[in-house]
């Protein structure tokens, strides 16, 4: 596995340090050193990154801002010499956080548990495959895509309901969203995905699927209708 990276940090020494730490590392490939968040944007608009090790106070814009403005992020690895800003990157769903100054093999840790995140969904991406696998409490469940009604998020966990069951598993719903063909599925609300061809009927702000009632989103109606079209 290559694992394409960017830095984001504001501080030239921490950047060398890292680029140090990278450059030993043969699954990681720096694709670019940023300066502060809005260089960070402008690759990540235009590359396919994998993975952000991301400074939190940066001027202009920090860290966590640049987290919030983006719509869907890779894979984020803190790096900061502020402990008490871990829940809040938690709550963004960063795979790690590391306190500066840092070794090399705390660093080294930090980047297997983003191989360890990203083989959690092993996703199959040509049109014809059908299923996806999941892990699911310790174990691989093997999902067929045409099985699923709708996916529900709970915090830093998705419920996936299924014609037989309901799974849940430890990921954020935009993780999950990333691993799903776009043309069977759309997102309808901050807390919900949608099988496209599971939608019986909509009415007013909400839509019905596989007998349940679920909420649309102003931001994600539009959309919505497309993908019915």
């Amino acid at each position: 596995m290559n694992i394409n990276c960017i830095i984001v940090d504001d501080e030239p020494i921490a950047r060398n340090i890292l680029k140090t730490y990278i450059d030993q590392v043969p699954y990681l490939t720096l694709t670019a050193s940023c300066e502060d968040a809005f260089e960070a944007m402008q690759i990540l608009s235009k590359k396919d990154i994998d993975l952000l090790i991301l400074d939190i106070n940066m001027p202009r814009l920090s860290g966590f801002e640049m987290l919030r403005s983006l719509k869907i992020y890779p894979a984020v690895i803190i790096t900061s010499a502020y402990p008490e800003y871990a829940l809040e990157g938690f709550e963004l769903s960063v795979t790690d956080y590391l306190l500066k100054p840092f070794s090399f093999a705390r660093f080294v840790q930090a980047t297997e548990k983003v191989i360890n995140r990203t083989s959690d969904v092993t996703s199959l991406t040509k049109d014809e495959d059908l299923f996806m696998m999941v892990k699911s409490e310790k174990k691989l469940t093997k999902i067929f895509f045409d099985d699923i009604s709708y996916v529900e998020a709970y915090g830093n966990y998705i419920f996936i309901h299924t014609s037989q069951e309901r799974i849940m598993s430890k990921q954020t719903l935009i993780q999950f969203e990333q691993q799903l063909p776009a043309s069977k599925f759309t997102r309808i609300h901050k807390s919900y995905i949608a099988s496209v061809k599971n939608i019986k009927f909509i009415e007013g702000n909400e839509l019905s699927i596989s007998g349940k009632k679920l909420p649309v989103g102003k931001v994600y109606r539009e959309n919505l209708m497309k993908s019915l079209r």
